[in-house]
């Protein structure tokens, strides 16, 4: 069966059919969308189309105990956070490192080109995230401050 329908001369795809399943549950994910007041590592991006993503990491032992986030932006850009956040939760903080948008990209499976700027908008405040627990690492007094 065609996944594509005519409708009024335009071509529209069927949403639920062209997407997998992993990024139908990272898109429609919200239990991690929360504010943490003392978080280890913390980092605020807007992207240029206008998306908005802060990121919350909690360390503990050099394990990223767990992210959390709040957004302004599209459903791409919510997959896009919920994939960061299964694949840092649980992992030696130096690993996260290692992700890249390529790699959210993977395991969304059908996260459209013309949104790949979502990834990279979610790595890239990842990035400055974990900078923000390096240096809170070494001067503790600063998460105080925020």
């Amino acid at each position: 069966m065609d996944a594509t329908k005519k409708t009024n001369d335009r071509e529209t795809t069927n949403f639920w059919q062209d997407h997998s399943l992993t990024f139908l549950e990272m898109a429609f994910r919200n239990d991690r969308r929360e504010r943490v007041a003392q978080a280890d590592g913390y980092a605020k991006k807007t992207g240029d189309c206008g998306d908005t993503v802060e990121l919350f990491l909690m360390v503990e032992n050099d394990t990223v105990k767990s992210l959390s986030y709040e957004m302004d932006g599209c459903l791409h850009t919510n997959a896009c956070c919920n994939a960061v956040a299964s694949l840092v939760e649980g992992k030696p903080m130096e690993s996260a490192w290692e992700i890249t948008p390529e790699t959210i990209k993977n395991l969304l499976e059908t996260l459209p080109e013309d949104h790949f700027h979502c990834a990279e908008l979610v790595v890239g405040t990842l990035y400055l995230a974990l900078s923000d627990a390096r240096e809170n690492r070494r001067s503790s007094w600063k998460k105080i401050y925020r």
